[in-house]
């Protein structure tokens, strides 16, 4: 059985996936399963990651029988892992090679229900851009309310510590997961190692970030069911802290 499970739902990224696969097969550490939900592409996503899958049989594919986003592709991936770790990369995320190593080493370290790592952003030809995006040592429950700090392709959860997860057909679903561990009382670690790459590709910025806004709200009201005072100052918190780091950008 492979230590990590990678989850990635996919979605027309037949001109990305194959250098998102290679990233995950660059790894300096090779116990894992890549599992690629694909969420009924209309391009040749499936058929790229097939030939990478006759290649190498740590990839597998997972067709979705219709489109459903990303919370219900990285729920059947969830449920086919095989692996004590899952790690979540989406489709047109980066890894550098030390990441899955460097990662799995600290979260051991630190009995880690839930770790997560610096990144830095690449643009859609792949060149990077901006500054180093650093995270805090730690998480808990009321502190990752007010926080944007865990990027879901930095992401790592210990099964083992964390017990059965599951992903919620929400916008936003990769928060309400995070938020669901440490709800039951485990505490969430950053390295601050450089070991991801965002990209950043398509929607504006500007809409990009009125588009979290209201997810963020509605995970607070409707999901978590804060009340409203104290989802306004969760809100507050997670606003600035999201302009601060998007300044990093």
């Amino acid at each position: 059985m492979p230590l990590v499970s990678i989850i990635t739902p996919s979605w027309n990224v037949a001109g990305l996936i194959g250098e998102t696969i290679e990233s995950v097969r660059a790894q300096t550490m090779g116990d894992w399963e890549l599992l690629i939900a694909d969420d009924c592409s209309s391009d040749q996503t499936a058929s790229v990651v097939e030939r990478h899958a006759a290649s190498d049989p740590r990839i597998k594919l997972i067709r979705q029988p219709r489109n459903g986003g990303p919370a219900l592709a990285r729920q059947a991936a969830i449920e086919r892992a095989e692996g004590r770790f899952l790690a979540f990369l989406d489709s047109d995320d980066l890894w550098l090679p030390p990441k899955l190593e460097r990662q799995i080493e600290f979260a051991r370290k630190n009995r880690a229900a839930l770790s997560y790592t610096a990144f830095r952003r690449i643009d859609e030809a792949g060149s990077v851009t901006g500054r180093l995006i650093t995270v805090p040592a730690s998480l808990t429950y009321e502190q990752l309310l007010k926080n944007t700090s865990i990027a879901t392709l930095t992401a790592l959860v210990d099964r083992d510590i964390a017990g059965n997860i599951a992903m919620k057909n929400e916008p936003y679903d990769d928060f309400c997961l995070w938020l669901s561990i440490l709800k039951n009382g485990h505490v969430a670690y950053g390295l601050n190692e450089d070991l991801a790459r965002y990209r950043v590709r398509g929607v504006s910025v500007s809409s990009r970030r009125l588009r979290s806004a209201g997810w963020v709200w509605h995970i607070y009201r409707n999901v978590e069911q804060l009340p409203l005072p104290k989802s306004a100052w969760s809100f507050a918190h997670w606003a600035t802290r999201a302009w601060l780091r998007r300044r990093q950008f």
